[in-house]
């Protein structure tokens, strides 16, 4: 009688193991042709650690989603998009995307879905549409605008080796990384004698051709376009050995992506006559920070990674900038090279 129930115990528990596989296998319509095929697809991560602090920052800066998906050839398959801020802030966050067995590639843009996108795609994919023809581009009322924008956040991201293998039978997983190409600026002057200086007194301005991203995210010319302020004004730096306040003027500038293949320039002049107070290559001196702890890094890349700058240029009292020295994000920088000025 022991060895019967020692047959039948083992019965059991083959059966136990054998049944979640055969359930499985025909969930997935391998015994019943009525029920659903099993999952196929993508499932799509996604990062936003190419910055500063080497973090994945995606989930806290990241609010709308759009992703593009196109066959190995390059032609249009399918757009899928996100707009929930409380899904994407989440670190166990993925993207299903149905597709059948094959290899494909895949463009993902951060804030193009969102109310307060500051660009537009330049046309809408459609069946079969090339790869090359993805794009976008600064809004046209921005552009128009009388003064500056503080333009909301853009993030690209591709993964271009995607492949759905139909004997995983489940959804193919990858990660797909994300960088950030808008840009914020603030400038301020301080009258190295101390004396008041206001917003007001100067006029401000970035030039840069780079208003259009293809889709690589290269630059694409169109033509210089000058970034206004989207704020300015004067703010106090405390009191002075003598009593008075210390007054400086502050101008802060939204810009899209910076490449070392443009010449994007900052130049600030007196409201009064006009006269050049400021007139430099921008990237030249935001790269000066990177020669201290971040030398060894490309100055594409640091372009890249860095979104915040903060320039600090001391004036005489002329109101001419005292091409000595200068901080950059709060490294204090000796300026020896004259071609920079």
């Amino acid at each position: 009688m022991k060895f019967f129930n020692k047959i039948q115990s083992r019965l059991l528990g083959a059966i136990m193991l054998i049944a979640p596989a055969v359930a499985g296998l025909s969930s997935c319509g391998f015994v019943y042709d009525d029920l659903a095929p099993c999952p196929e697809g993508l499932k799509l991560r996604f990062i936003y650690d190419y910055n500063m602090e080497f973090a994945n920052a995606f989930p806290s800066q990241v609010h709308c989603l759009t992703v593009y998906v196109y066959d190995e050839n390059g032609k249009y398959v399918t757009t899928l998009t996100e707009t929930s801020s409380e899904k994407l802030s989440d670190e166990n966050y993925r993207m299903t995307v149905d597709l059948p067995e094959g290899k494909y590639k895949v463009v993902a843009y951060g804030g193009m879905q969102c109310d307060a996108s500051s660009y537009h795609f330049l046309q809408t994919p459609a069946a079969g549409a090339d790869i090359t023809s993805l794009g976008v581009a600064l809004n046209q009322d921005i552009m128009q605008r009388p003064v500056g924008t503080e333009l909301h956040s853009l993030f690209y991201g591709k993964i271009f080796d995607v492949e759905v293998k139909k004997e995983t039978m489940a959804y193919d997983e990858y990660t797909v990384p994300m960088m950030k190409d808008t840009n914020n600026l603030r400038v301020i002057l301080q009258e190295l004698n101390g004396d008041p200086v206001a917003g007001t007194d100067f006029n401000w301005a970035v030039i840069d051709d780079n208003t259009r991203m293809n889709w690589e995210n290269d630059v694409v010319p169109e033509g210089n376009f000058t970034y206004l302020p989207w704020t300015s004004g004067t703010a106090s730096t405390g009191l002075q050995p003598d009593g008075s306040e210390q007054k400086v003027a502050f101008a802060e500038f939204s810009f899209g992506r910076l490449v070392t293949s443009n010449s994007p320039t900052l130049h600030i002049t007196r409201s009064s006559d006009g006269s050049d107070v400021v007139n430099i290559p921008l990237i030249n001196y935001l790269a000066l920070m990177k020669s201290e702890s971040n030398y060894k890094m490309g100055t594409q890349e640091y372009l890249d990674r860095e979104s915040r700058w903060t320039l600090i240029f001391f004036l005489d009292k002329h109101w001419k900038w005292i091409t000595v020295q200068i901080v950059v994000n709060d490294w204090v920088v000796r300026v020896n090279n004259p071609e920079l000025s």
